[in-house]
Order: C-alpha cells, then structure tokens, then sequence
C-alpha cells in the first residue's frame, strides 16, 4: 500500500464534499478536494473527495456508517485533539481503566473526559414496585423526598469527582501517570445509555471501561454496563479486568485477532495498528469458521496473514484455525498456551433483538475471560 497516493473515495456536490471532508479530518485522516471536472473548473460537476491510500481502511470505517451526515456527526474539531472517554464510577477497577486510559492518551496527544453517572431515584423506586402493587402515590410528599434525593445523589456525585480528580493530579505530579488534559462530567441517566448517547455526539477515539463495578454483584444478574455499551456503541472500547496482566499498555505483547475472513477484519486490525502503532505486537489471527464454511476458509485465512505482514511490518502474525461451536474452549486452551495479554473482537452492528438472543462474542468473551479487551466496531 502507498503511503502518499492520492485515491478517490467518493464524489459529492460541493456542500457534501466539505462535511465529509470535516468529518473525515475529525479522525484523523487528511483531505483534498478536487473538481470533478478539471477541463472547466468554473462548470462544476461535482467534487472529488480525495485521500492517502494508506488512510483508506480508517475512511471506510467512517464513510460506511449510515449515519454519517446526521446532525449530531457535523461537529467543528476546534483543536484537532483525540479524545478518550472514560465511564468512572469510582470502584477499584474503573480506576485501573482510567490510569491505563492516561498512558494512551499521552501516547496519542489526546483528551480525556470522565464520564460519572448516577440513577433517578424515581427510575429505582418504580423499578422495585411488584406487579400486584398499588399504583397509588402520595405525590407532593414523594415528589419532595425525589427531588431531595437527587440533588444529594448529584451532590456526592461531584464531591467525589473533585477527590479523584485531586488524586489524578497528585499521581501526574509524582510521575505515576503522565500528564494529560482532562475534563469531567457528571450526569443523571442510566449508565449504559448516558455512554452510549455521549459517544454518538462526540465520537471519542476510544472508550476505555473497566470490566467490574461497585455493585458488580447486583449488575452480574443483568449483565454488566460493559456488556451493554459493548453491544451498542459503536465507538471502540478497551476493558480493562479488576487485574490486568500487565502493568502499562507499553508491556502488552500477546494478542489475539478473532477474526471472520471478511473485508471488516483489515479495517479493524487497521483500528488496532493506530491505537498500539509503535508497539512490537505478536498478534494470532484466530479464525471463526461461518455457518456457510464449518470447516473454516484457510485460503482467506491465509490472505488476511500476508495482507498483514506487508502492511503492518511492527507486528508479528500467525494464523490459528478454530472450530466453529466451540470458540470460547479453544480459545482458553489458546491462552494457557501463550497467556494471552489483550482480546481483539471486531464487532458488527446488531438490532436489539438480535443482541437479545445472539448476543456477540465481544459480550461472550466479557464474562468468560479475564483477560482486556479491545472491540472495534465494524
């Protein structure tokens, strides 16, 4: 792949032209305009929508989203900056997250924005009531005693936000985590979809979670807020476990690609190459056999392994072929093997009904391994 040949992605009218050209800049990917018709510029015809060839598979990730002309993805980049989102609810392992999430931005020049929900005390009342219960309410008093309740619950909220933020600066101070522009938010919502709803209007590099709450127990019933934005985001995410098997993202070497043999897996291994690009990554691109194929494809297998042996020369590939109804087992014989040290699982977008009864194996492999993992939408 050229590093600096100029190819054409798509050819829009001239207003068109200029918000794919401001969307695609936003991440990170440089744009020329040309007009279409070069013999009589004044006639314009339509303008060219230009790009370096080897920026095409982060545009595509862009360009294919169905909602990329909507309002809330024509957004000015003021500074130009990444960002990188980080839900905290203040336990042990949303904290492990943020300080990785600090050693990434740093890497990449980025923001971080902290991200602090707390539940309407009118949501986890109602929630409780039994099916035989009385709707009836007193509702002056209990309008009073909700509104009192939220305000304390936002009250502590940001007291405790203003404590972690103190601590992330005594750490930047004593060299524990670099320093990073950061900013912090607290609002009132369900967690999973104050994430997912920050995530569609600010498009953030990468949401980086932890993997167990406070409350874990209560939430492991349901499933965890993890394993909801996992299946609904369509941001990248990084989970990181209460005990991650390395100290920084600098000493992550073992990695395994569950990939699907489609045109959707060069665009995410594209995704990891730009988060982890100066790293020496020994990555095992593990295969899923399709419904159609039982016995897996080795030829596309063994494409997609040259593919990335020429473009991404920093890592080290290997192929593995896995059976078809028993990926989670074979991927924990893997992992004995090799002490597997960060999961990447790119992951299609599904309807609510299909995330119901067929949930991804981003979500699978959430709660039957203890390892972090980065899924990547495609």
């Amino acid at each position: 792949m050229q590093e600096d040949r100029l190819i054409t992605i798509a050819i829009h009218t001239y207003e068109k032209a200029h918000e794919l050209k401001n969307i695609l800049e936003c991440e990170g990917v440089k744009v020329t305009l040309q007009n279409v018709n070069l013999s009589t510029p004044v006639v314009s015809s339509g303008i060219r929508v230009r790009i370096r060839e080897c920026d095409l598979p982060l545009a595509l990730r862009v360009i294919e989203n169905i909602e990329i002309f909507a309002p809330a993805a024509l957004k000015e980049c003021a500074d130009g900056s990444a960002e990188i989102l980080v839900p905290i609810d203040f336990s042990n392992s949303s904290k492990q997250a943020c300080f990785m999430a600090f050693r990434i931005a740093s890497a990449h020049k980025a923001k971080i924005k902290l991200l602090h929900t707390y539940v309407d005390p009118m949501l986890t009342n109602t929630a409780s009531l039994q099916l035989t219960d009385a709707m009836t309410f007193d509702t002056s008093a209990d309008a009073v005693m909700e509104i009192q309740e939220e305000k304390e619950l936002n009250k502590l909220g940001n007291s405790q936000m203003k404590e972690f933020e103190t601590l992330l600066r005594d750490k930047m101070k004593d060299g524990v985590i670099p320093p990073v522009i950061f900013s912090s938010e607290v609002s009132e919502g369900l967690p999973e979809e104050v994430i997912t709803d920050y995530a569609s209007t600010h498009h953030p590099m990468l949401i980086v979670m932890g993997t167990r709450g406070a409350n874990r127990q209560s939430r492991d019933m349901l499933g965890s807020v993890t394993a909801e934005v996992l299946d609904s985001c369509r941001s990248s995410i990084f989970t990181v476990p209460e005990s991650p098997r390395f100290k920084s993202v600098a000493d992550i070497r073992e990695v395994v690609y569950f990939a699907s043999s489609r045109q959707q897996d060069i665009l995410a291994l594209d995704a990891l190459y730009r988060i982890f690009p100066e790293q020496s990554l020994s990555v095992t691109l593990a295969s899923i056999p399709s419904k159609k194929k039982p016995k897996g494809d080795a030829e596309a297998l063994g494409n997609l392994k040259e593919y990335c042996v020429k473009n991404y020369p920093a890592y080290t590939f290997k192929a593995l072929q896995l059976s078809q109804s028993n990926e989670i087992e074979e991927f924990k014989v893997l992992d004995n093997q090799n002490k597997i040290e960060l999961i990447v699982v790119p992951t299609p977008h599904k309807n609510i009904f299909a995330r119901l009864f067929n949930p991804s194996l981003a979500h699978k492999l959430l709660f039957h391994s203890d390892i972090p993992m980065l899924s990547i939408p495609v």
